[in-house]
């Protein structure tokens, strides 16, 4: 991308007649081993300092083909991932979609409840986790309940460089949960205890299913995306494609969960795709993040706001060496201007903001790498990427130049439709594009504001009031560090504004001292009913505050 603030790709213009013409049809494996053939012994993954070549990944691939194929596992079966970010992942991902498999992705935090009742909705039949306590015993409480036929179970000892390994293996063996005597439970090592050959399917990349991502999506209902095989390359090729530094160094830090769309596509699948590697952690922590950005010589790094007000807020932040460090993209929630600022401030990279959904396999718009950001905009279009703004109401009649409508989009990343659920996809597309559920405004460079979802907006005496327009005011005092606005009953007005908030430091200020220093600045029917000052908020899986834990909490 060039440094000048001009659009590439905006609303209105320059859109493709064919995506084609942009991004070809590719299978999911025919992009890993496209790269594992073109790397070779560079670095693919880098665990807790033990490294993994593109060439000793593509063999475990292979592996997990060979021993999925030789359990019957064929063309279109599911197979389930309860995973963190382990090597075991990497492997088995792409391993099942090398023999045409549809993955299904599993958050580590689910319970046992919620993870039945997803392995059940898609099918399940296989389902790969790990030895950790943690994990394994949801996964075989689930196996005991469900349709679910086998375990796959790796160990976490098993990944890491040998003097952690003896370290784990003697000191933490209470992480690891006894194994029971049951054949319907299959070692890692076991399953991959082969020669590697493996018949391949024939691929349709632009029909069949690599991945079943589950979402709330844009109705609110839990269900699956079906995300095929060219939804998935076609998003890694743009996220590609907005890259100014594609020919330098790529080492991306890898926190965000795998499981999840975003890291999905834009840690996993993007750097697959350029040859790159990714420093991965198990999970996010601060202080190992620190310490892998200067060890590491990391240079980028996707992340939610959350995780970079953590790395802002921890001691060790100073003593880091961030010269390497060109870029880290936030998406999953907005990003408040005075986090990106400091951000920026602190490490001299750039703190850019990007959207997505899990229903466009990761990524729809990005502000540029370099040349003109736009904060508070989500950036403009990934290249490929139509987007409108439509009327709330009638989705099928765009808005007036200028003004807000919900955002809706097409190009190559729109999923299928949703598994098992052809009645909700008649919800979501209109005339080819999908319906995100976000009220946003298209300035004239083609970058998008989102305004807010339209699920969330408050109704207050017959008027709308957008929660994150509130909260925006919020982040303008210097000692809010988070803020959540909810919608609570209110028997004269309907529903009233209500804000929670998380403070830079305890006893700075108090909630009735936030509210007046607040609704002088609001509209009247903007104006918040109650501010309250709380240790933390709640927090999705994935980093993200979570308003939809917020009003559950406070709404029973």
């Amino acid at each position: 991308m060039s440094d000048s603030s001009a659009p590439i790709w905006k609303s209105r213009y320059n859109h493709p007649t064919s995506w084609d013409q942009f991004y070809s049809p590719l299978s999911m494996p025919g992009m890993f081993f496209r790269s594992a053939g073109r790397r070779g012994e560079n670095n693919l993954l880098d665990f807790m300092g033990r490294k993994y070549s593109y060439a000793e990944v593509a063999a475990g691939v292979v592996r997990v083909a060979s021993g999925l194929q030789k359990m019957g596992v064929s063309k279109g079966d599911r197979v389930g991932l309860f995973l963190p970010n382990v090597p075991h992942y990497v492997s088995a991902y792409y391993g099942a979609m090398a023999i045409g498999a549809t993955v299904v992705n599993f958050s580590p935090l689910y319970t046992v409840e919620e993870l039945n009742h997803q392995v059940e909705d898609s099918g399940t039949k296989i389902l790969f986790t790990m030895s950790a306590t943690a994990l394994f015993p949801t996964a075989y409480e689930v196996l005991q309940q469900s349709s679910l036929e086998k375990l796959v179970v790796g160990s976490v000892a098993g990944a890491l460089p040998a003097g952690k390994a003896l370290f784990y293996s003697l000191f933490r063996r209470k992480e690891n949960a006894p194994q029971p005597d049951d054949d319907r439970i299959i070692p890692f090592a076991d399953l991959t205890d082969n020669d590697g050959k493996y018949v391949a399917p024939n691929i349709r990349p632009e029909k069949d299913i690599a991945l079943l991502q589950y979402t709330g999506g844009t109705t609110g209902t839990p269900k699956g995306a079906m995300l095929s095989h060219q939804n998935l390359t076609a998003n890694a090729r743009q996220i590609n494609g907005i890259d100014p530094y594609i020919d330098d160094e790529d080492r991306l830090m890898g926190v965000l969960p795998f499981f999840h769309v975003f890291a999905n596509s834009a840690v996993l699948n993007r750097t697959v795709q350029r040859g790159g590697e990714i420093v991965m952690l198990p999970r996010f922590d601060a202080k190992q993040t620190l310490k892998a950005i200067t060890r590491n010589r990391i240079t980028a790094m996707p992340g939610v706001p959350t995780m970079y007000q953590a790395l802002l807020d921890h001691p060790d932040i100073d003593r880091t060496n961030f010269s390497s460090l060109k870029v880290c993209v936030s998406g999953g929630a907005p990003l408040p201007l005075e986090l990106k600022k400091k951000f920026e401030a602190k490490t001299g990279a750039k703190l850019v903001e990007g959207y997505g959904l899990t229903e466009s396999s990761g990524v729809v718009s990005a502000n540029p790498y370099a040349g003109l950001n736009k904060p508070g905009t989500i950036g403009q279009p990934v290249p490929g990427t139509l987007v409108k703004l439509v009327d709330k109401e009638d989705p099928t009649r765009e808005v007036p130049e200028g003004e807000p409508g919900e955002l809706i989009f097409s190009g190559p990343q729109v999923m299928q439709g949703y598994w098992n659920r052809p009645e909700q996809d008649d919800q979501v597309y209109v005339d080819g594009f999908l319906r995100t559920g976000d009220v946003a405004e298209i300035d004239e460079d083609g970058y998008i504001r989102i305004v807010d979802r339209l699920k969330d907006m408050i109704a207050v005496g017959g008027f709308k009031v957008f929660p994150s327009q509130v909260e925006e005011v919020l982040y303008r005092h210097e000692a809010v560090k988070e803020a959540l606005v909810i919608g609570v009953p209110d028997d004269y007005r309907g529903e009233s504004p209500k804000a929670f908030v998380a403070l830079e430091e305890a006893g700075q200020v108090t909630g009735g001292e936030l509210k007046d220093w607040l609704n002088p600045q609001l509209g009247k029917h903007e104006r918040v009913s109650d501010v309250v000052v709380r240790e933390i908020l709640p927090k999705t899986m994935i980093g993200k505050l979570d308003r939809k834990a917020l009003r559950a909490e406070e709404l029973g």
